[in-house]
């Protein structure tokens, strides 16, 4: 296996590890093991387990801004919004995706860390801003609707029959945001 190949192999497993134990419940013997390679391999890859985790981490959060970005290209206002929250939503598919952005929120403690959900965060909130030109309440209140989807994808709400959880697994309208403005809200 070439250098590269590797390289994605360990992510790909790294991946789903840290999304399932977060950054200090992670094993990085087992990702080596998995891989079929030694714990040292990977030290030397990346680092530290600490530098595996912020590069699964931002890039996590990475696909999801450009993602975000790609579909409300060329459209402004709430078509954009539109376009970027049926994107969100779609995304939700990968699991191990926005686990991973959760476990980023959950090791904020960690002040590394902290810089670099924030700066992601704050690359997704100007996505989000930039792309579609609305105020910041509606970006606010975007995003915080994004991040109830994250938490029904994390707790796997399409496996459970109870109205809450067909509340949060709703796709959300256009129409939904016409009325959230910095106007309407102070």
């Amino acid at each position: 296996m070439s250098g590269p190949e590797r390289r994605a192999q360990v992510l790909a497993i790294a991946a789903e590890e840290f999304a399932e134990h977060g950054l200090h419940g992670a094993s990085t013997e087992a990702i080596a093991k998995t891989a079929g390679i030694t714990q040292a391999y990977v030290f030397r890859m990346f680092g530290t387990k600490k530098a595996l985790f912020l590069e699964l981490a931002q890039t996590a959060f990475e696909r999801l801004s450009d993602a975000m970005r790609d579909a409300g290209a060329g459209e402004t206002g709430l078509k954009a919004l539109s376009a970027m929250g049926a994107q969100y939503f779609d995304l939700l598919a990968d699991r191990t995706g926005l686990l991973l952005q959760l476990q980023g929120f959950a090791a904020c403690g960690d002040p590394e860390v902290r810089d670099v959900v924030r700066s992601c965060f704050a690359r997704m909130w100007d996505t989000t801003e930039n792309g579609t030109g609305l105020d910041p309440v509606t970006v606010k209140t975007f995003l915080a609707f994004g991040m109830l989807l994250n938490a029904g994808a994390a707790m796997d709400v399409e496996q459970v029959d109870a109205l809450w959880a067909e509340g949060v697994r709703t796709r959300i309208q256009p129409g939904l945001f016409t009325h959230v403005t910095t106007e309407t809200n102070r």
